[in-house]
């Protein structure tokens, strides 16, 4: 796959999403921020919208005890965006041993609430902390709001809280917030329509993806934006998830709670996972998706351009090469201004 690059105009990005997947793209995104060699599309502000519904773990108890937002996600965004060789990076990703009190907590955790305590507002803190850490972005919470998951089953089972729709393992027919009329962050409505490009995704679909885009006006605000918008498809099925779901499925999916959002590009990674990681995924129930797929058909309308490409890390895990996903994000940018992408 081969793209021009060749402006000097630096872009405003967005990348929207939480959990492992969103973490991973920025770490790829923050090496493009600033000036880049040879007159490469470089980013000039980027800025992370991330989800605050997890109720699992350290911070499930944190959220418990201390009636804050969970800072999870964005601790691991937090991280992803600073320098990975620093101390202060390591000591955030420190996880307590033991079964104590203790036991379980991450420290960018724990520094996370102690400066909520301190300042009285998380938002605050989490600008505070990534100025700690010198990260090279903004990030934003989806919503300031204290937000349950809640799911309806296919049985019709309604399940509440992200650890228990995971875990209820039955395929999800609808899911909305608890409180529904939730709202987001001034600055984050701002960074999406300033955006030049506005990513979605990778990440778990309902859990980390779609919790952002039922906050309310967020997803109007991206529909109604300049920005290229990118939907960047998942490596792996979820188990207790996304079961079954195509990546095709995933895009649908996204479509139908935020039916405003047309993307103008899809990224797919086109390289089969090795034979002993699909036997180990498969060994829990989690498969590769988007290898065989026709996602161009009449669902996009024509209005959707497929970007596919080797975009596998290749490590013991199943995840996105963070460097060579960040490139072709900025190349689907470059290309709608210059000329359509084709399908590699």
């Amino acid at each position: 796959m081969q793209f021009s690059l060749e402006t000097n105009s630096g872009i405003n990005l967005v990348a929207i999403g939480g959990g492992t997947g969103l973490s991973t793209l920025l770490a790829g995104l923050k090496q493009l921020v600033g000036r880049q060699p040879n007159g490469a599309t470089w980013i000039k502000n980027l800025s992370a919208i991330v989800t605050v519904s997890d109720d699992g773990g350290s911070s499930g108890r944190l959220r418990q005890e201390l009636q804050m937002l969970p800072p999870g996600d964005i601790r691991n965004c937090m991280i992803a965006l600073s320098e990975d060789s620093t101390l202060l990076s390591r000591l955030f990703q420190y996880r307590f041993r033991g079964s104590g009190e203790l036991g379980g907590h991450s420290f960018g955790n724990l520094f996370l609430a102690a400066l909520t305590e301190v300042t009285g507002d998380f938002v605050e803190a989490v600008r505070l902390s990534s100025e700690v850490l010198a990260s090279k972005g903004h990030i934003y919470p989806a919503t300031i709001n204290d937000v349950r998951l809640v799911a309806e089953l296919e049985d019709g089972t309604v399940v509440r809280g992200e650890t228990q729709i995971t875990a209820s393992r039955s395929p999800i027919r609808s899911l909305r917030l608890e409180p529904e009329q939730c709202l987001p962050l001034p600055g984050a409505l701002k960074a999406i329509r300033a955006a030049d490009i506005i990513t979605v995704g990778p990440g778990s679909l309902y859990t980390s993806i779609l919790p952002n885009l039922l906050v309310a006006r967020v997803a109007k605000a991206i529909g109604e934006a300049a920005a290229t918008k990118v939907f960047i498809a998942n490596l792996m099925t979820q188990p207790g998830e996304t079961d079954g779901y195509s990546a095709r499925k995933h895009l649908d999916t996204v479509k139908r709670y935020a039916p405003e959002i047309n993307f103008d590009y899809v990224i797919v990674n086109n390289r089969p996972v090795a034979e002993e990681q699909a036997a180990r995924y498969a060994a829990e129930g989690a498969y590769q998706i988007g290898l065989d797929e026709d996602l161009l058909a009449d669902a996009v309308q024509g209005q959707t351009e497929i970007v596919r490409g080797d975009l596998l890390y290749e490590g013991e895990k199943v995840r996105h090469r963070s460097d060579r996903l960040a490139r072709v994000v900025l190349a689907c940018r470059e290309q709608a201004r210059l000329q359509p992408i084709r399908s590699a």
